[in-house]
Protein backbone atom coordinates (compact mmCIF):
# COMPACT_ATOMS: atom_id res chain seq x y z
CA UNK A 1 0.00 0.00 0.00
CA UNK A 2 2.65 2.53 0.60
CA UNK A 3 4.29 1.66 -2.35
CA UNK A 4 1.63 2.63 -4.78
CA UNK A 5 0.98 6.29 -2.57
CA UNK A 6 4.75 6.45 -2.87
CA UNK A 7 4.79 5.81 -6.53
CA UNK A 8 1.69 7.63 -7.47
CA UNK A 9 3.13 10.74 -5.11
CA UNK A 10 6.06 10.39 -7.39
CA UNK A 11 4.38 10.72 -10.61
CA UNK A 12 2.71 13.25 -10.05
CA UNK A 13 5.37 15.53 -8.98
CA UNK A 14 7.01 14.51 -12.18
CA UNK A 15 4.84 15.76 -14.04
CA UNK A 16 4.09 18.77 -11.96
CA UNK A 17 7.50 19.40 -12.67
CA UNK A 18 7.73 18.63 -16.47
CA UNK A 19 4.65 20.83 -16.88
CA UNK A 20 6.09 23.83 -15.03
CA UNK A 21 9.88 23.02 -16.48
CA UNK A 22 8.21 23.56 -20.21
CA UNK A 23 5.54 26.16 -19.29
CA UNK A 24 8.12 28.58 -18.04
CA UNK A 25 9.57 29.89 -21.31
CA UNK A 26 5.87 30.51 -22.67
CA UNK A 27 4.92 32.31 -20.08
CA UNK A 28 8.39 34.62 -19.67
CA UNK A 29 8.26 34.91 -23.85
CA UNK A 30 4.56 36.63 -23.25
CA UNK A 31 5.82 38.50 -20.45
CA UNK A 32 8.98 40.16 -22.81
CA UNK A 33 7.02 40.95 -25.12
CA UNK A 34 4.22 42.85 -22.94
CA UNK A 35 7.39 44.48 -21.54
CA UNK A 36 8.71 45.28 -24.83
CA UNK A 37 5.60 47.25 -25.84
CA UNK A 38 4.56 48.84 -23.16
CA UNK A 39 7.23 48.89 -20.12
CA UNK A 40 9.68 51.42 -19.76
CA UNK A 41 10.83 51.92 -23.89
CA UNK A 42 7.73 53.53 -24.99
CA UNK A 43 7.73 57.01 -25.90
CA UNK A 44 4.15 56.84 -26.73
CA UNK A 45 1.28 54.99 -27.49
CA UNK A 46 -2.25 55.36 -28.92
CA UNK A 47 -5.25 52.86 -28.16
CA UNK A 48 -8.75 52.56 -30.11
CA UNK A 49 -11.52 50.38 -29.06
CA UNK A 50 -14.44 49.79 -30.39
CA UNK A 51 -16.53 50.44 -27.27
CA UNK A 52 -16.04 53.65 -25.22
CA UNK A 53 -12.91 53.15 -22.92
CA UNK A 54 -10.73 56.14 -21.48
CA UNK A 55 -13.52 58.38 -21.62
CA UNK A 56 -13.95 57.81 -25.46
CA UNK A 57 -12.66 55.58 -27.99
CA UNK A 58 -9.47 56.60 -28.89
CA UNK A 59 -6.79 56.85 -25.90
CA UNK A 60 -3.23 58.17 -25.80
CA UNK A 61 -0.22 57.15 -23.70
CA UNK A 62 2.57 59.17 -23.17
CA UNK A 63 5.80 59.23 -21.19
CA UNK A 64 8.23 61.87 -20.53
CA UNK A 65 9.27 64.52 -18.04
CA UNK A 66 7.61 67.09 -17.16
CA UNK A 67 8.96 70.41 -18.08
CA UNK A 68 6.00 72.39 -17.27
CA UNK A 69 2.81 72.28 -15.17
CA UNK A 70 -0.20 74.56 -14.70
CA UNK A 71 -3.51 73.81 -12.96
CA UNK A 72 -4.65 72.96 -16.36
CA UNK A 73 -1.99 71.68 -18.07
CA UNK A 74 0.93 69.10 -18.26
CA UNK A 75 3.93 69.31 -20.28
CA UNK A 76 6.11 66.80 -21.70
CA UNK A 77 9.55 66.03 -23.13
CA UNK A 78 9.46 62.83 -24.86
CA UNK A 79 12.55 60.69 -25.15
CA UNK A 80 12.61 61.50 -28.87
CA UNK A 81 12.95 65.24 -28.21
CA UNK A 82 9.33 66.08 -28.87
CA UNK A 83 7.07 68.53 -26.54
CA UNK A 84 3.11 67.02 -25.95
CA UNK A 85 1.21 69.50 -24.14
CA UNK A 86 -1.23 67.33 -22.00
CA UNK A 87 -4.65 68.76 -20.60
CA UNK A 88 -5.58 67.88 -16.69
CA UNK A 89 -8.07 68.52 -14.74
CA UNK A 90 -9.19 68.25 -11.08
CA UNK A 91 -10.12 64.68 -11.60
CA UNK A 92 -7.06 63.48 -13.00
CA UNK A 93 -5.50 60.72 -10.57
CA UNK A 94 -1.99 61.03 -9.69
CA UNK A 95 0.01 57.65 -8.71
CA UNK A 96 3.20 58.22 -7.05
CA UNK A 97 4.80 55.32 -6.38
CA UNK A 98 1.73 53.20 -5.40
CA UNK A 99 -0.06 56.26 -3.69
CA UNK A 100 -2.56 58.60 -4.66
CA UNK A 101 -1.73 62.67 -4.35
CA UNK A 102 -2.83 65.73 -5.45
CA UNK A 103 -2.35 67.03 -8.62
CA UNK A 104 -0.68 70.22 -7.34
CA UNK A 105 2.49 68.09 -5.96
CA UNK A 106 3.66 67.22 -9.61
CA UNK A 107 6.58 69.13 -10.00
CA UNK A 108 8.89 69.78 -13.31
CA UNK A 109 11.68 67.07 -14.07
CA UNK A 110 9.27 64.24 -12.93
CA UNK A 111 9.24 61.41 -15.11
CA UNK A 112 5.78 60.36 -15.52
CA UNK A 113 3.71 57.92 -17.81
CA UNK A 114 -0.11 59.81 -18.61
CA UNK A 115 -3.07 58.36 -19.83
CA UNK A 116 -5.59 60.59 -21.92
CA UNK A 117 -8.18 60.30 -24.21
CA UNK A 118 -8.02 62.33 -27.25
CA UNK A 119 -11.14 64.71 -26.22
CA UNK A 120 -10.83 65.37 -22.67
CA UNK A 121 -8.21 65.90 -19.70
CA UNK A 122 -5.80 63.23 -18.53
CA UNK A 123 -7.38 60.40 -16.55
CA UNK A 124 -4.10 59.39 -14.84
CA UNK A 125 -0.46 60.43 -14.44
CA UNK A 126 1.92 57.94 -12.67
CA UNK A 127 4.96 59.32 -11.59
CA UNK A 128 8.17 57.15 -12.60
CA UNK A 129 10.86 58.82 -10.90
CA UNK A 130 11.60 61.71 -9.12
CA UNK A 131 14.78 63.14 -9.42
CA UNK A 132 16.74 63.49 -6.18
CA UNK A 133 17.12 67.22 -4.35
CA UNK A 134 20.55 69.16 -5.36
CA UNK A 135 21.87 70.57 -2.06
Amino acid sequence: MFGKRFALLAGVLVTLNLVLWFAAPGLALRKGLVNELFGSKLIRGEAIYKLPVCGGTDCHFDRGVITDVTPTQLTLREADGRIQPIPISDSTKVIKFGRHISINRLARRWRVFVTWPTAGPAQSVDVEKVPRRRG
